[in-house]
């Protein structure tokens, strides 16, 4: 476990294994816990590296609003590939962890080798929805300020069982970073060009037709439907999740299709 000081802004990660870089990033409201079941396989392969975002778990919880954007998130990724000494990783996250991950690939196309899509949406193309998002996460951000952290109860698996020390963070969060500005990332999808795998919890309903749009425009990309899985599937079916994201990178590896 260690600390990354980003102006000011203390950021906690850890690395397991060696071999290739594999950046996680958790969901909204989670934190790097909801890894533990993937370090023991994922490190005898990978250098895996999993952290809290700010706001979040073991990290700083900066009371200036404007800590909280999708930029500093992306800047924070890659501020932990260069402490660990990775030029280039895999890239993947669950969620908000799996937007930023796209993301991340849009500011930084060169130094992904491929790419992990869990249960996540990519945003939207028109004003309207996107704006029923952004309301939809004002709302959460007053709701923790309101209830604290005992609206965790109420969550997925992944929030549940994540420890924070204040809601404040998790408020914040939702207002820089659940919230978005544009369409950028969505438009981003086509042009796409490492290996891509989406991942999404069969029973994860919100997900669904996402996870199958974004399969669609991702050139090359595969999609994966875990059985009995929720929003959380890497939680719910460890096993299934493990060995469809090791497959796969292990054929994206020696290059085959």
């Amino acid at each position: 476990m260690a600390k990354l000081d980003r102006d000011g802004v203390k950021i906690h990660y850890e690395v397991h294994g060696e071999g290739p870089a594999l950046l996680l990033t958790h969901g909204y409201a989670a934190t790097s816990r909801m890894w533990r079941g993937q370090i023991e396989p994922f490190s005898k392969h990978f250098k895996l590296i999993i952290w809290d975002m700010r706001g979040h778990g073991r990290s700083d919880y900066p009371e200036d609003q404007a800590a909280y954007s999708e930029e500093a998130t992306v800047a924070d990724m890659a501020a932990l590939l260069d402490a660990v000494g990775a030029e280039t990783a895999i890239i993947g996250g669950l969620s908000l962890g799996g937007y930023m991950s796209l993301a991340f690939h849009l500011a930084h196309p060169e130094r992904v080798e491929a790419l992990l899509i869990i249960d996540t949406g990519p945003g939207y193309r028109k004003d309207e929805p996107r704006e029923g998002w952004n309301q939809n996460a004002l709302r959460t951000a007053e709701r923790y300020e309101t209830e604290g952290l005992a609206r965790l109860a109420g969550g997925s698996v992944e929030m549940r069982t994540s420890r924070h020390r204040s809601a404040n963070g998790l408020a914040r969060a939702a207002r820089g970073m659940l919230t978005q500005r544009d369409a950028r990332v969505i438009n981003s999808l086509p042009g796409i060009a490492v290996p891509s795998l989406v991942v999404v919890g069969a029973n994860d309903t919100p997900f669904l037709a996402a996870s199958d749009y974004m399969a669609a425009k991702i050139p090359g990309a595969r999609k994966v439907i875990i059985p009995d899985a929720g929003h959380a599937a890497n939680i719910d079916q460890p096993a299934a999740f493990n060995d469809a994201v090791l497959g796969f990178l292990a054929e994206a590896a020696s290059g085959r299709p």
